[in-house]
């Protein structure tokens, strides 16, 4: 079982890796990928988009962010890969299925992180030595860098269980807008000034990201990443300008908000949304469904 384990974390990181690729060539093709919903060409990404388009948008705020979180904690105390598994195939499900968002987006979404996954676990599969070690071994001149089956099998497990804990965060973010999360946030007592931060810098990053994408797409149309110098002459210009644009935007919004009677306190549109019966008690029975699993795998 844990081979079949290994070949199946092997087979999604390859495909995460291949959509990755498939899609940021596309970006500038022949324009099928304008009109869809996320990375669009000249506007940015915003998670939101997936949120508000998501079909489960309707359930009850609380319930997915306490769900997600659950998850989460569960991944990483119960450190089972079968229980790993399972989450990651029922967040897909909740995400994909009755989310009903395209799987090319959401492995697209999911490559990112996976990226940094591999990086921060490939340290942990090698090591030197002076002397061959382990069963897998290459010699560099100055040494060997080698490799064993316990640690490439360490790796893969600690990889889907961080896999898991990401895909149960983003069934959270691609269904549950930003306001709602932080609606949750607030019923949970979380510090005032912590939560507008959030809310300010959230809203901020992409009003930023749409500069920025604007600001590259008008030097590219200007031949302005023709060669390396000029693109590094580009780069630098774009980086003190956005550092401009940053504060003049950020002086404009803060005017906007006194304008409409800021007084310290920012005031959300709040919505509360029935939890089923049905909801509840399938997200108990997945609950015991991982303890279960951990219990009779461990």
């Amino acid at each position: 079982m844990e081979k079949i384990i290994i070949l199946c974390a092997m087979f999604l990181m390859a495909v995460f890796f291949f959509k990755w690729k498939h899609k940021d060539g596309n970006n500038h093709g022949d324009g099928i990928h304008h009109h869809k919903i996320g990375h669009k060409h000249g506007e940015g990404f915003s998670i939101d988009f997936y949120a508000y388009a998501s079909k489960i948008r309707h359930w009850n705020a609380t319930f997915k962010v306490s769900l997600s979180v659950l998850t989460l904690i569960l991944c990483i105390l119960l450190d089972n890969p079968y229980v790993s598994v399972a989450v990651i195939i029922a967040m897909a499900y909740l995400t994909v299925v009755k989310g009903e968002i395209s799987v090319t987006e959401y492995l697209s979404i999911l490559a990112i992180p996976i990226a940094f996954i591999l990086l921060g676990t490939f340290t942990i599969a090698i090591d030197f030595s002076k002397q061959p070690m382990g069963q897998y071994n290459l010699y560099l001149g100055f040494g060997y860098v080698f490799t064993s089956q316990a640690k490439l099998k360490t790796v893969v497990f600690l990889i889907v269980k961080v896999f898991a804990a990401i895909s149960a965060l983003q069934m959270m973010t691609l269904s549950t807008p930003s306001s709602e999360i932080i609606y949750v946030l607030k019923k949970a007592h979380v510090p005032k000034l912590i939560i507008e931060l959030m809310s300010l810098i959230y809203r901020y990053i992409f009003i930023l990201m749409d500069v920025y994408t604007k600001m590259k797409n008008s030097a590219q149309s200007r031949q302005g990443y023709c060669d390396f110098k000029t693109s590094y002459y580009t780069f630098g210009s774009i980086a003190s300008n956005m550092l401009v644009i940053s504060l003049k935007k950020a002086n404009a919004y803060y005017d906007a908000m006194e304008a409409r009677c800021y007084d310290g306190d920012l005031t959300f549109l709040e919505e509360d949304k029935n939890v089923e019966i049905i909801q509840i008690a399938m997200a108990v029975a997945f609950i015991i469904f991982l303890i279960l699993i951990w219990i009779f795998t461990r």
